[in-house]
């Protein structure tokens, strides 16, 4: 086989097939769909036990810096922040509503694939106000799990470094 061909299959393998992308998509739809329709107790179930889900600025990304403004590794962390944020936190009622960008994916082997797709999200505010909350991207990491795929990471990455006190959901 000649180098130009064994460089065309390598090349192929990294684009995913209709099928890989459609089941990815449809993740990112049911994560976001999830949130926003209030099902918060399902929310970790998106992910892999020893998952990690970040919510950081690309400023800090850009920078290099590993700060995030929300950080949990593992499931059980996830589970605690909804917890606390059903038993603990005190919060003006609201609700999210989130449009997520077609996913750029590249496909990683073993099953797993890096995923990258912007996002916006508008909150609505018991008073019928209505603002965009954030905007940004996600930068994720998909693999196999036991119904199909999940997070291994879920980076959040904000546009703004200004980060809104209500910031009581996860994105």
């Amino acid at each position: 086989m000649s180098a130009a061909a064994a460089d065309a299959i390598s090349l192929a393998r990294l684009v995913p097939q209709a099928r890989e992308r459609d089941e990815i998509a449809d993740l990112l739809e049911r994560y976001v769909h999830t949130l926003d329709n209030g099902r918060i107790d399902e929310w970790s179930a998106f992910f892999a036990d020893d998952a990690t889900y970040q919510v950081t600025t690309r400023e800090n990304v850009e920078a290099g810096m590993p700060l995030g403004i929300v950080l949990c590794e593992g499931r059980g962390m996830m589970d605690d922040r909804i917890k606390a944020l059903k038993i603990a936190n005190i919060f003006e009622s609201h609700s999210y509503r989130h449009v997520v960008g077609r996913p750029l994916v590249e496909v990683l082997g073993n099953g797993s694939y890096a995923v990258r797709s912007s996002f916006v999200v508008y909150r609505t505010m018991y008073t019928g106000q209505t603002d965009v909350f954030a905007t940004g991207c996600y930068d994720d990491v998909l693999k196999p799990g036991p119904q199909g795929l999940q997070f291994a990471q879920r980076r959040v990455i904000l546009d703004s470094r200004i980060v809104d006190t209500l910031m009581v959901y996860p994105l």
